[in-house]
């Protein structure tokens, strides 16, 4: 595949964007412990949308700060995907900011149907990979500004932020984590400072890299990895099998890194679509929401042994789960 130019240089972040806020209706029942808004920001500097979803917990107390997870969509997805963890965790007390990348989003499947290879080749180009990085910073920059009373800034913890994605996404967090990537020879300075772990679900590699781990070993923070045996991307003119998740996993630079897969499934399984991956979906979402509010706990408390008895509790459906 043609591979285009990475953008020189890191993009100037705008911040005060103004907030548009859109309680969603039926997402705020008292007993699920959270609300649901629509943040619409725009990135000035670069003239670039970054629609968001916070799923927020209700206040408990009033000097309560809450961890976020920061989630990055796979190609043609949107804010509103991967509902099912980021409602889960936010119901367990920690905020979850679903970001929504225009250049590589839902929009993708518009359009004449005989373009949509072109299009889904387009967006998957170096150009959108770095984009998609900075929406990150972006995204989480203007978060935390909002620092008036009623802002959602007010209840993140800004010491306990995780980076987590699928697919694209995956990269995306790779990148923010500490995944060096050095177009033209240029290397590229897109690690969040923030990031204290990150979440890798089903992770691609990286295009036209041929040494993952010269790539991956920047990445040290702490990694969950999750994927599956049919965890395989099929799309005209490219190809990634599941083998390529495990080649992400041991080359991650982590030194405190999980890796879980199920047994059968599909890539798409982790998306909120309910009918791929067959028996399998429903259990190992169930699954790996337990398995990623374990790992959180881990990292934000120390206390990692609900993450050392998770495999146990899901033998049956696991081919392999490994600790490095």
């Amino acid at each position: 595949m043609k591979r285009r130019h990475l953008l020189q240089g890191a993009a100037v972040l705008a911040l005060g964007a103004p907030w548009v806020l859109r309680a969603q209706s039926g997402e705020r029942p008292a007993a699920a412990g959270f609300e649901t808004l629509d943040l619409d920001w725009t990135d000035a500097t670069r003239g670039r949308p970054v629609p968001v979803r916070l799923y927020l917990p209700h206040r408990a107390d009033a000097g309560t700060r809450v961890p976020l997870v920061v989630f990055s969509h796979g190609i043609g997805g949107s804010r509103r995907g991967y509902s099912w963890l980021g409602r889960h965790v936010a119901a367990h007390g920690i905020a979850s900011l679903h970001l929504q990348h225009v250049g590589s989003d839902r929009a993708l499947w518009g359009g004449n149907p005989f373009a949509l290879v072109g299009r889904l080749h387009d967006a998957a180009q170096a150009g959108e990979a770095l984009a998609r990085a900075r929406d990150f910073r972006f995204a989480l920059d203007t978060l935390l500004a909002g620092r008036q009373s009623g802002d959602p800034g007010t209840r993140i913890d800004e010491r306990r932020i995780v980076a987590a994605g699928h697919s694209y996404g995956a990269n995306t967090t790779l990148l923010v984590a500490g995944a060096r990537v050095a177009p033209d020879g240029e290397p590229m300075a897109l690690a969040d400072p923030r990031v204290r772990a990150a979440i890798v679900m089903s992770a691609p590699p990286f295009y036209g890299e041929a040494e993952p781990r010269r790539i991956l070993e920047g990445v040290t923070v702490p990694s969950l990895h999750v994927t599956c045996t049919e965890d395989v991307i099929r799309i005209p003119g490219y190809w990634s099998g599941f083998e390529d998740r495990l080649q992400v996993f041991q080359a991650t630079g982590s030194t405190r890194k999980w890796l879980a897969v199920y047994e059968g499934g599909s890539h798409s399984m982790f998306t909120d679509r309910a009918g791929t991956g067959g028996a399998l979906n429903p259990q190992a979402k169930r699954a790996t929401q337990e398995l990623a509010l374990a790992f959180l706990h881990g990292v934000f408390d120390g206390d990692e042994a609900a993450l050392a008895q998770w495999p146990q509790r899901h033998a049956g459906i696991l081919a392999r789960f490994e600790q490095a």
